[in-house]
Parts: C-alpha cells; sequence; structure tokens
C-alpha cells in the first residue's frame, strides 16, 4: 500500500466514515516501510476524535485466584499449576486507600475487579459500601470488573455507584475456543449488552500475542465497533508459568504498536487503552503508543503482574510535552438504592 492510499483511508475516517473490514485488512497488511506513514495518520485520528490530551485508569484485584474458568492465559485459573495459588480478598481499606492512590497518580478511574465467572449477589453486596464511597469522594470514577452479569446485577451495580463495566471478548469468535472452553463468547456479549441496558458505560477489549491472526483482530475490531463500546483496553499476552501460553513468545513492538495504529482507524471515536504487558512486549518502545493512536494507558500494577513505577509514566507523559485529561471526577452521588 502507498503512502497516498494510507492518506485516502484516514481522510475518510477524519471525514466521519467507517473504513470496511477489506480496508482493515489492507491496513493489516502493511509493511514495516509504511508504519511511520500509519502512526503518523493515526495520531492526527487520535487527536481528531479525542483531543490532545491522554488519560490513565488504575486497577485492584479486589478477589484473586482459585476460578473456575480455563482461561489459557490467566495465572488465576485453578486449572493450572501458577505462583498464584487459593483465593485472597483484600480488604475494603486496602481498596479504598488504592483508589486515593490512583487519584493521586492522575487516574480518572478506577477498576474493582475479582476473579472468576461471575459474581454472587452477596459479593455484589460485600462491594457496595466501597463503590458508594469511591463514588461520594469524586475523585475517580468508580468501576468494576467481576465477570459475567445477569441484567439484574447490571441494574444492582448502577444502583450501588459503579459507573463503567469492564468485559474483555479477548479475541475473536473464531479464536475464543483455543482460548477458553469453560463458557462461551455469547455468555459474554450478553453481559456487555446487560451492562448497557443497565446505563454503565462499556469498556471490552483485547489480548493480543496468544496466535490469533490478524483477520480476528480485525473481527474484534469490527465486533467492538458494533457494540459501541467506550473503552477498548489493549492488553499484549505477558506469559505466566504454568498457563497453557506459558512459552509464548512475546510481540514484537513494532506489531503491538501496528494493532494500536489499526484500531485506531477502525475506532476511531473510542478510547484506546493500552494496559498488560506492554513493559514486555514494547520495552522501549511504551511512549509510541501514542504516537500509534491510542489515548490512554493503564498506570500502576495489573492483576498479578506488576506495572512499572507510576512516577516513570507521568515522567513519559511530560517528556512527550502532553498532559492527563479528567483527572478528577465530579462528585456525583449514587442512585438511590431500591428497598
Amino acid at each position: 500500500m502507498s503512502e497516498e492510499r494510507i492518506a485516502v483511508l484516514a481522510r475518510r475516517v477524519l471525514a466521519g466514515e467507517e473504513l470496511s473490514r477489506e480496508e482493515g485488512a489492507e491496513l493489516a497488511g502493511l509493511g514495516p516501510e509504511d508504519l511511520p506513514y500509519l502512526f503518523a495518520w493515526a495520531s492526527r485520528i487520535r487527536v481528531r476524535y479525542c483531543g490532545s490530551k491522554v488519560r490513565c485508569c488504575s486497577i485492584i484485584a479486589a478477589k484473586v485466584g482459585g476460578c473456575s474458568e480455563d482461561c489459557a492465559f490467566c495465572s488465576q485459573s485453578a486449572h493450572f499449576r501458577t505462583p498464584t495459588r487459593g483465593i485472597t480478598i483484600v480488604e475494603t481499606d486496602r481498596v479504598l486507600a488504592a483508589s486515593r492512590s490512583a487519584a493521586e497518580n492522575g487516574a480518572d478511574s478506577f477498576c474493582i475487579v475479582n476473579s472468576g465467572y461471575g459474581p454472587r449477589d452477596s459479593e455484589i453486596e460485600r462491594l457496595a459500601g466501597t463503590f458508594g464511597q469511591i463514588r461520594r469522594e469524586g475523585r475517580v470514577r468508580a468501576c468494576a470488573s467481576l465477570g459475567v452479569l445477569t441484567e439484574e446485577q447490571a441494574r444492582r451495580l448502577a444502583e450501588l455507584g459503579v459507573q463503567r463495566y469492564n468485559h474483555n471478548l479477548q479475541t475473536s469468535r473464531r479464536f475464543f475456543p483455543n482460548i477458553i472452553t469453560t463458557h462461551g463468547y455469547d455468555e459474554r456479549l450478553a453481559t456487555i449488552r446487560a451492562a448497557k441496558m443497565a446505563g454503565l458505560s462499556l469498556c471490552s477489549g483485547a489480548l493480543f500475542g496468544m496466535g490469533e491472526t490478524w483477520e480476528d483482530r480485525i473481527d474484534l475490531a469490527l465486533e467492538l465497533r458494533r457494540l459501541d463500546v467506550d473503552v477498548v483496553p489493549i492488553n499484549f499476552l505477558h506469559p505466566i508459568p504454568g498457563t497453557p501460553l506459558q512459552d509464548a513468545a512475546p510481540l514484537p513492538p513494532m506489531t503491538c504498536l501496528h494493532v494500536i495504529a489499526v484500531y485506531r482507524f477502525l475506532l476511531p471515536r473510542s478510547e484506546i487503552k493500552i494496559a498488560g504487558g506492554r513493559e514486555v512486549n514494547l520495552r522501549d518502545l511504551q511512549s509510541w503508543i501514542f504516537l500509534a493512536g491510542a489515548n490512554s494507558f493503564l498506570i500502576g500494577n495489573y492483576l498479578t503482574t506488576c506495572g512499572r513505577a507510576p512516577e516513570q509514566d507521568l515522567q513519559m507523559v511530560r517528556d512527550l510535552g502532553l498532559e492527563l485529561d479528567g483527572q478528577h471526577v465530579p462528585p456525583q452521588p449514587a442512585v438511590a438504592a431500591h428497598a
């Protein structure tokens, strides 16, 4: 593909048009010599639809380990012998302290993540006070990632003050059974629809580097576009000892950036957040994520792996001449719960 063809597709996106599957495949097929042009246009698309500032969020694993599901990448699955053993529940005070630390580091959102297929109603109620307190303090957006939800559970989370729900599709429908066999793709889609019906902002994305093809990556991007998700977290595999993917090779940094850029072309209005595995896969090119079209990143630690120090990421943002956006969320009371 020539530089002129990349420019034609980019200008159509900038004019508000959606690219087709075939055009996404054209961008995916670019060679190394064309990537600088792709990145430059992806950056322009980012600024056009998301502004010149960038965002960050933070997460905490509030319930760790003992998961019944067999996600081939996950250290928390009870199916595999990994460094994560048993079940650990983090106390409320530690969760709230982490939310305040996230705000101090510039995060605009804080997500409480529980392992497992989905929450019991009692687990949601145990978190009620925590979600309410985060929402009342108003320093960060209250988010949750608890697994598969029913419609009633999604509505209850909204009542408790949760503003955004994360539930990653991870990969295409075609490739999904190669990674997860204990539940189906449609169960994940149903959860996203339930969250949307409850009025929650949607956060759903991908894990790349599991052996998927570019066709799988494009299929997933188009699925996320159809679902109209607000935030698309992009994770890159960090192989965990004991999991089926423990020997997978990290994706080359330029491949990671290529993926980010194609996603920006296909999902121009979404917040594209670079999350787990960026240190392992991108290495010295982490700061290039914004050039490639991302406008958000996860700061601090991940679920069972460590990120780099927040000070390093904040310095990266300053060194690029960028500013953080949406650091403080205005206080807003949670919707009153039903009697």
